[in-house]
């Protein structure tokens, strides 16, 4: 199972289903996904292109300004965002003492609100400041606290790495990351990006609707993410595929997983009805890390599960699925497949704050009431 939209024709407000089901609920010009046959696009640009064809920097650039940047411009945003990824010494220490065993998610919702009171937006007109600064440094701060907590190491280098994929890698793992590595993880930030009104984005507009700051939709938008409804099925399937041996294991498993009608993870979408794009991308990275780490097990199982699930319920792997056998090749512990989805987003949360407030009113919808006919108040005495 997975989260996200649908794609069935606009609802009445009055006959709508329950989590606002088939309701448009407003205009963007970001992303489509999976309207009229024509799949995920960034601003016009296919998902399949992006990911063949740029950097996650390209990406960013695109959905922050509109455009995809010319060689002078791309130049100068990889030079701003390299610069940016410092942290400060009050959220390094927030960073300490934030317990180990604290959700990831947890972190970067703590972090995000903490550096907006240590560096506040100035004004709506410092909103793009404010996004490339939480782009560049939110790496970093995910690998400050995870590396804290399992070593004891302070990091306190921010030069590593050309790119925001292998900075990640490199602090994570405290070593260069091969060339492959940075490419795959590269694409998966690409795929990642930005995905129209889901939960998260529509939290982070909401909030932006109230003329609320940058770093307070950002907060929203994580903890929207952090609902398992919404974000963590590829946590999920990597849980799944962990308690498997091998790919005969993996087809009995999951027949009896189906038998008791248990829920498979990473699996189906709500507007995708044939197929997610963004997996048939990512499968072939994963592919390869998995040959070329020696995981080839994983795959294969991986696999399985993939055939089963076709056979048996007509279903296919969403992003997620695939996502989860990429990063354990990456050797990325569980516990941050779904941050890592936030590193991504990111830039497509803080698209939508731009436009949502480029031409703002504020997200009040009505509620259908279900609640008791007016009744007379009757006093505390005359109550049973």
């Amino acid at each position: 199972m997975t989260h996200e939209g649908s794609n069935r024709p606009p609802a009445q407000i009055s006959g709508a289903r329950g989590g606002l089901d088939g309701i448009i609920a407003g205009h963007t010009s970001l992303s489509t996904v999976g309207v009229s046959g024509v799949g995920l696009t960034y601003l016009g640009y296919a998902i399949e292109d992006l990911a063949e064809k740029a950097t996650f920097e390209e990406v960013a650039f695109l959905l922050l300004f509109g455009h995809l940047p010319n060689d002078s411009e791309l130049s100068k945003f990889r030079v701003r965002l390299i610069s940016q990824r410092s942290i400060p010494e009050p959220l390094c220490k927030t960073l300490e003492m934030i317990p180990a065993a604290a959700h990831p998610m947890d972190v970067l919702r703590t972090a995000v609100s903490m550096l907006g009171t240590l560096e506040p937006e100035k004004g709506f007109e410092d909103a793009v400041r404010v996004a490339e600064r939480l782009i560049a440094c939110m790496p970093a701060v995910l690998t400050y606290w995870v590396r804290f907590h399992r070593d004891g190491t302070r990091l306190s280098s921010w030069s590593r790495g050309d790119s925001i994929a292998e900075q990640f890698l490199w602090d994570l793992r405290d070593r260069s990351p091969s060339e492959l590595e940075t490419q795959a993880m590269n694409v998966s930030l690409i795929l990642y990006a930005e995905h129209e009104w889901n939960a998260s984005t529509f939290t982070a507009r909401v909030i932006a609707s109230t003329l609320s700051d940058f770093y307070s939709a950002i907060t929203g938008g994580i903890g929207a993410l952090r609902g398992p409804l919404h974000g963590g099925a590829n946590e999920a399937a990597m849980e799944l595929i962990d308690r498997m041996s091998d790919s005969a294991m993996a087809e009995r498993e999951l027949l009896a997983m189906l038998a008791r009608k248990e829920k498979v993870m990473g699996f189906g979408h709500r507007v995708y009805k044939g197929c997610d794009p963004r997996s048939d991308v990512i499968k072939p990275w994963a592919q390869k890390l998995c040959r070329a780490t020696g995981n080839e097990t994983l795959f294969a199982i991986s696999e399985t599960i993939e055939h089963v699930m076709r056979r048996e319920k007509g279903m296919f792997p969403n992003v997620d699925f695939y996502s989860a056998s990429l990063y354990r090749s990456l050797e990325i512990p569980t516990a941050l497949f779904t941050p890592i989805f936030v590193l991504s987003r990111l830039t497509g949360w803080s698209a939508h704050i731009l436009e949502q407030r480029a031409d703002n009113r504020l997200i009040r919808p009505l509620a259908e009431y279900t609640g008791p006919a007016p009744r007379a108040w009757v006093s505390l005495e005359e109550r049973d």
